[in-house]
């Protein structure tokens, strides 16, 4: 009889099972093995015990086996399954020890031998309920305990991962002991295409990450996306159980990557746990990293470009961690005597500080050293000289490292930088920047220099250590970091001059594509929407005077965006958009940040957002963030007066993450480095380019699930091509699409109509059964009609192109309908049709099983608050930033010299007015009339020529008040803009005063 290949889940079970068994000397156990009661695998675990502590199996033995498992099985409910692991169980006298780590080095044969006494095993079908019959495919046993359970699905038997994610979601019990919190430290769903994981079941809210290796399979030069790359060798998801899953891996994870964290609730004080289990390119990261230095030994330098939002803080606290305790090639010495990690992100440290000391074996490795300037130089000393083996410092502390550094070439420095946020910073942050800023024109708009230019200078200043390697971690290297700690390629190519050249790569990458694609992180750039300031100015002098034009321009913009009026404007339309579209988000806790251009700024939108929110009783609240003191209109002004918290009274992260704070306003402050995932929407209203603008805007990518579907972005200074060509060198494969013209629903309306699935009829049929509160009864026909119209009228080719250009107009019609004032009956209508249609459109043999889920709503929850989810599509290109510029252009820039009425006129094109009822006549009035009737008042007169200019100008500013009086009724256009714009007000008083200066001159009494 022929033999064929397994395809089956059972023989995609087998392969994996013979892997672990034949090739990795796992020992295969039944489910008959199992405890139900205290979730272990008894025979294995005595089997450990008395084979590694033979004295404590006896007593043990003497005192009773069920009474040991009673508190093995209490402190695995307390503390979890790896805090057990690593610290064994005090049973009496003694500590019973559950799991031997692997040796660092070599030479240590006593715990090599104890290392090698622990025994991994699998199950097939474990029974783990005494309830039930249910089975996990795979369960992973250390010593007997379970540490990982496996749900196994196979594509060609119609099963995918998906399915496997809803095994979990629906039919995992987590009240059984085996799911309960950090019982296992992982459960991994797997099909032979891609892997999931989740360290905690909760039900139909269970979340699940990616645990995939990314398209581009560590090469810098492949497209960087979600999924697995094709294995020549076997089937794409191999790793897991080839690399992941085996004994030195499982123990390694467990020694130097698993944890449980806490977060405490501010308001509440409740504490909340959380089971850490890497994710796969933070585990190949550091261990790629590891391995290359183990085998190079000190004096390398390693890029590590890790997308934001991608866990670089935890990545950061393995590798200090396992640097410090890293062993050479040969496993006789360390390699590095202290690790220094340095951040700009002053909030960082603690946690930093207490990620690191979780896996610590001993206390007192980890020195934090925060606070600048040369009082802290004898603590760095002290740090140093006792072998401190990590250092957690700020940037402003490391110029000193550097120092004391280069005076112990005996020891060698693992130098791990951390991202580049310098907004958090605060005051000390500016002093440095006073000292590295470039010599540029006081009124020239600046990017704020970021940790990675800071470290870049200073690192210029002083030649790079010999005895320290570089490990530079940020999401947007820019070119001057990856000469700096990239790695150079081998390859090199001639340039047009004919030199050779190099390319420089990062040493390991996790991109936004793949990131935001894995749905670790959202994508900002999807309903981004600019918002044009219209202003018009007119020439307040009968001179016709010449300026430079770019630098006037510059000015105008500056001088009218940054008016109190406009802001007040600015901050109404912020403020109603945020009420009408935004405060239901993320469950109703959805919040926004403002980004303002200077602190001055920040304080205006301050007092705007304090006024219009009471004006309106508003239940939220707006904070301001800034560093210093800022003295606005003879005022001094900090934000802990701005903000008068009552509790927490200098922090605000803990304050924002109270519900009635909605708004916080910031000033560089917190624009880069600040991770809060209820943030939903910013409002931009400084210039942003280049890496201030992806990390500006990556504030919004954290994911909040499943509450947070999308993200917003109303932008009232950039357009939407330079966003573009910010984000197009880090965001790798990706590109912005051009802002969305609403003619492109017209032609998505007329490219569904040609399949004829629906017709108008049917549309306003559904449309007022629907707004009338119908039975359900009798919508359902109507869409079943076009359903089967669908299914058996149009081709598959067909129906895949209506259903995409369905959901594309229900995406683009939703976003559209927030941000853009037309009312099209019609769309609206079609809109409702779709929604309901377009889940029960299933095309045969779709591979995707989350189809529609999205799309269907119940029809209970409806409200006209819509959710915006436009698609933009990425394209697989690998970004690139141009080398360091070598010829700098010199001299002074020639002014581009024009008229002020031309300036004027060219501001005015660009920006638009709202225009004059009757221009001829308001302009007799402004210039001709009224100064008319100035001059020939008297009083007004003889204090121009005999008072002092001050008090001149008092007299003349009263009597034109006065003057205006007489328009309320005849002139209504001219008294309101007069009383109502101080801006106008200011301008045409003083172009009134200097009339009557000039008139005086006419006369020649006074020069």
């Amino acid at each position: 009889m022929n033999k064929f290949t397994d395809t089956s889940e059972k023989g995609f079970q087998k392969v994996i099972v013979k892997e672990l068994v034949e090739q990795n000397k796992f020992r295969e156990s039944g489910s008959n093995d199992f405890d139900k009661e205290f979730c272990i695998n008894p025979k294995q675990l005595w089997e450990f015990i008395k084979e590694t502590q033979p004295e404590t199996f006896e007593m043990i033995q003497r005192k009773g086996e069920r009474s040991f498992l009673v508190r093995l099985d209490e402190k695995i409910l307390k503390l979890g399954i790896i805090e057990v692991l690593r610290k064994g169980v005090k049973h009496f006298d003694k500590t019973v020890e559950l799991f031997y780590r692997q040796p660092s080095s070599n030479y240590n044969a006593k715990d090599l031998t104890k290392y090698q006494a622990n025994i991994f095993s699998v199950t097939q079908e474990l029974v783990y309920s005494s309830d039930y019959a249910n089975r996990l495919d795979l369960t992973v046993f250390l010593n007997g305990l379970p540490i990982i359970t496996c749900e196994l699905k196979n594509p060609l038997s119609g099963q995918t991962v998906h399915n496997g994610i809803r095994q979990y979601q629906n039919d995992r019990d987590p009240k059984e002991k085996i799911f309960s919190f950090a019982r296992c430290m992982v459960h991994f769903a797997v099909d032979t295409e891609l892997v999931f994981m989740t360290t905690q079941l909760g039900g139909k809210k269970t979340f699940f990450l990616p645990f995939n290796k990314g398209l581009n399979d560590g090469k810098p030069v492949a497209p960087f996306g979600a999924g697995n790359p094709i294995n020549p060798k076997g089937l794409k998801t191999h790793y897991l159980w080839e690399d992941i899953l085996t004994k030195h891996s499982l123990a390694n994870i467990i020694d130097k990557f698993a944890q449980v964290t806490e977060e405490t609730n501010e308001e509440t004080k409740k504490v909340k746990r959380f089971m850490i289990f890497p994710r796969y390119h933070q585990l190949t990261a550091v261990r790629q990293i590891l391995a290359h230095a183990k085998t190079n030994g000190v004096g390398n330098k390693y890029l590590i470009q890790h997308s934001a939002g991608s866990g670089k803080s935890k990545s950061i606290a393995w590798l200090a961690h396992q640097l410090h305790g890293l062993f050479d090639s040969k496993g006789e010495n360390h390699l590095f005597d202290s690790v220094i990690v340095i951040t700009d992100r002053i909030v960082l440290d603690k946690q930093l500080s207490e990620d690191i000391k979780q896996f610590a074996p001993m206390r007192g490795i980890v020195e934090h050293i925060t606070s600048e300037g040369g009082s802290k130089t004898s603590k760095l000393k002290d740090a140093l000289a006792n072998r401190k083996k990590v250092i957690v410092c700020t940037v402003q502390t490391f110029p000193f490292l550097l120092d004391e550094m280069t005076d112990m070439p005996a020891m060698n420095f693992g130098i791990i930088i951390d991202e580049a946020h310098s907004g958090q910073s605060g005051q000390t942050s500016s002093k440095m920047n006073a000292v590295l800023a470039d010599k540029h024109s006081a009124d020239e708009e600046q990017e704020e220099k970021t940790l990675e230019d800071k470290i870049n200078e200073l690192i210029e200043s002083r030649k790079m250590i010999t005895n320290g390697s570089y490990f530079a971690f940020t999401a947007t290297p820019k070119n001057k970091t990856l000469e700096t700690f990239g790695v150079k390629s081998a390859e090199t190519y001639t340039d047009e001059n004919g030199e050779i050249k190099h390319k420089f790569y990062a040493f390991h990458v996790y991109s936004m594509k793949q990131a935001i694609e894995e749905e670790f992180i959202l994508d900002v750039l999807k309903n981004y929407t600019t918002y044009n300031s219209f202003y018009k100015l007119i020439k307040a002098v009968e001179d016709n005077p010449e300026f430079d034009t770019k630098q006037a321009q510059k000015k105008l913009r500056a001088y009218v965006e940054g008016h109190e009026f406009a802001i007040a404007e600015k901050a109404k339309i912020m403020i109603d958009h945020f009420h009408r579209d935004v405060r239901y988000l993320i469950n109703g806790k959805a919040k926004a940040m403002v980004v303002t251009k200077s602190i001055e700024h920040a304080i205006k939108y301050k007092q705007a957002f304090d006024a219009y929110l009471n004006e309106i009783k508003s239940p939220f609240k707006a904070i301001v963030a800034f560093s210093g003191t800022k003295k606005y209109q003879g005022v001094d002004y900090t934000e802990v007066g701005m903000n008068n918290f009552k509790t927490f009274k200098t922090n605000i992260p803990k304050n924002f993450k109270k519900i009635e704070y909605r708004f916080l306003i910031v000033a560089e402050k917190y624009q880069t480095g600040f991770d809060e995932p209820l943030l939903h929407t910013m409002y931009v209203d400084k210039k942003l380019a280049g890496v201030q603008a992806v990390q500006t805007l990556s504030r919004l990518n954290r994911a909040k699930k499943p509450h947070k579907k999308d993200t917003f972005v109303l932008d009232f200074f950039n357009d939407t091509e330079e966003i573009k060509l910010a984000f197009d060198p880090y965001y790798t494969a990706t590109i912005l699409s051009e802002e969305t013209n609403p003619n492109k629903l017209n032609d998505l309306v007329d490219s569904m109509e040609v399949f004829e699935v629906y017709s108008n009829y049917q549309i306003d049929d559904f449309f007022e059964k629907y707004v009338e509160g119908e039975d359900r009864t009798k919508l359902d026909p109507i869409i079943d009609r076009s359903v089967e119209i669908f299914k058996n009228d149009i081709t598959k080719d067909q129906q895949i192109d209506f259903k995409a250009k369905a959901k594309s107009f229900l995406r683009v019609y939703s976003y559209l309908a927030k941000i853009l004032d037309f009312n099209n009956q019609d769309w609206e209508k079609l809109f409702w049709y779709l929604k309901y249609l377009v889940p029960k459109l299933y095309i045969e043999q779709t591979d995707d099983l989350a189809e529609g889920i999205l799309e269907s709503i119940d029809m209970d929850s409806y409200r006209p608050s819509k959710e915006t989810t436009q698609d933009i599509v990425l394209e697989p290109e690998t970004g690139e930033v141009a080398p360091i510029p070598v010829e700098v252009g010199g001299g002074q820039q020639k002014p581009d010299l024009d008229t002020l009425e031309n300036i004027l006129d060219a501001f005015n094109r660009r920006f638009g007015d709202i225009e004059w009822s009757d221009k001829d006549k308001v302009r007799k009035i402004l210039t001709k009339q009224l100064p008319d009737e100035m001059k020939a008042n008297k009083d007004i007169m003889d204090a121009v020529k005999y008072s002092d200019k001050q008090n001149a100008k008092i007299s003349s500013d009263k009597k034109l008040e006065e003057l205006m009086q007489q328009y309320l009724f005849s002139q209504t256009e001219i008294f309101k803009k007069f009383t109502t714009d101080k801006d106008f007000q200011r301008r045409y008083k003083e172009f009134i005063f200097e009339t009557l200066i000039d008139a005086n001159k006419q006369t020649g009494i006074r020069p």
